[in-house]
C-alpha cells in the first residue's frame, strides 16, 4: 500500500487536539476501525446503495474521494483512478486506495483541472466551510467534471424532522456509548442541525446543480450531483 502524503499546506494536529476538535471529520479518528461497521448498522445496510446511486452519475477517469476515510466507497468506484483525501491519518491508514493524502477540503493540495470527478459521502456537515470547499472542488475539477455528494440532514417535513430529531438524540448517544465513543456520536446528532437543508445549501454554488434527491427513512439522506460548466 502506498504511503500517506502530508502536503505542506496541511497541518497535522496532535491526538489531543483532534479529540477536542470535531471539525473536518477528525472527530472519528479514535474509532476508525469501527466507523464503517457502525454506519452500516445505523443505515440498515443501505449506506453503500446510497453511495452507488450518486457514483453512477459521475464520469469515469480520475476521482477524488473527499473525506475518503477508511475507504468504504472503494468497492463501488469501479475502474476509476482514486485519490483518497482525509484529515485523519488513522482513517486513511485503513484505506486501500492507491494514493492517500492527508488534507482538508478547504485547502485541496492539487492543481487546477486535476480531476474528472469528486465524490464525498457523509462529510459536508463536518466541514469548517462548505462554501470554501465547493470553491476548491470547482478549481480542481476539469470543465464538465462532476461533484457527487451523499449527506445527512433533517427531513423536510416538520413533523418528520421532529420525530427524527427526537429519535437520533436517543439512538446515537446509545450507539456511541456501546462503541466507546459517546462524545463522537453526540456530535454526530448535533451536526445534523449544523447546516441548512441541502435544497438551500446547494442552490447557489460555483457548480451547476444537475440533480438533488432525498433517500432513506423519512428522507434524512440526500444525494446531489453538481457539474463544472
Amino acid at each position: 500500500m502506498a504511503r500517506l502524503w502530508f502536503p505542506r499546506r496541511c497541518v497535522r494536529t496532535s491526538a489531543s487536539t483532534r479529540s477536542a476538535d470535531v471539525s473536518n471529520g477528525s472527530v472519528f479518528t479514535d474509532i476508525a476501525a469501527k466507523y464503517d461497521r457502525i454506519n452500516r448498522i445505523l443505515s440498515l445496510g443501505r449506506d453503500q446503495a446510497w453511495r452507488q446511486r450518486v457514483i453512477d452519475m459521475l464520469p469515469e477517469g480520475r476521482l477524488l474521494d473527499l473525506g475518503g476515510g477508511t475507504g468504504a466507497a472503494n468497492p463501488v468506484f469501479g475502474g476509476r483512478s482514486v485519490v483518497a483525501l482525509d484529515p485523519s491519518p488513522e482513517m486513511l491508514g485503513l484505506n486501500s486506495a492507491g494514493r492517500r493524502v492527508v488534507a482538508i477540503g478547504e485547502g485541496l493540495p492539487f492543481t487546477e483541472h486535476s480531476f474528472d470527478a469528486v465524490f464525498s459521502a457523509y462529510v459536508f456537515r463536518n466541514l469548517d466551510s462548505v462554501e470554501g470547499t465547493l470553491e476548491e472542488v470547482a478549481r480542481v475539477l476539469r470543465p464538465g467534471g462532476r461533484l457527487g455528494v451523499v449527506g445527512l440532514s433533517r427531513p423536510r417535513n416538520r413533523v418528520a424532522a421532529a420525530i427524527h430529531r427526537t429519535g437520533s438524540s436517543i439512538v446515537l448517544p446509545v450507539v456511541g456509548t456501546l462503541a466507546g465513543a459517546r462524545d463522537e456520536y453526540v456530535y454526530l446528532n448535533r451536526s445534523l442541525d449544523k447546516l441548512p437543508p441541502p435544497e438551500q445549501m446547494f442552490a447557489a454554488t460555483p457548480l451547476r446543480r444537475v440533480s438533488l434527491w432525498r433517500m432513506g427513512p423519512l428522507g434524512f439522506v440526500y444525494g446531489v450531483v453538481l457539474e463544472k460548466v
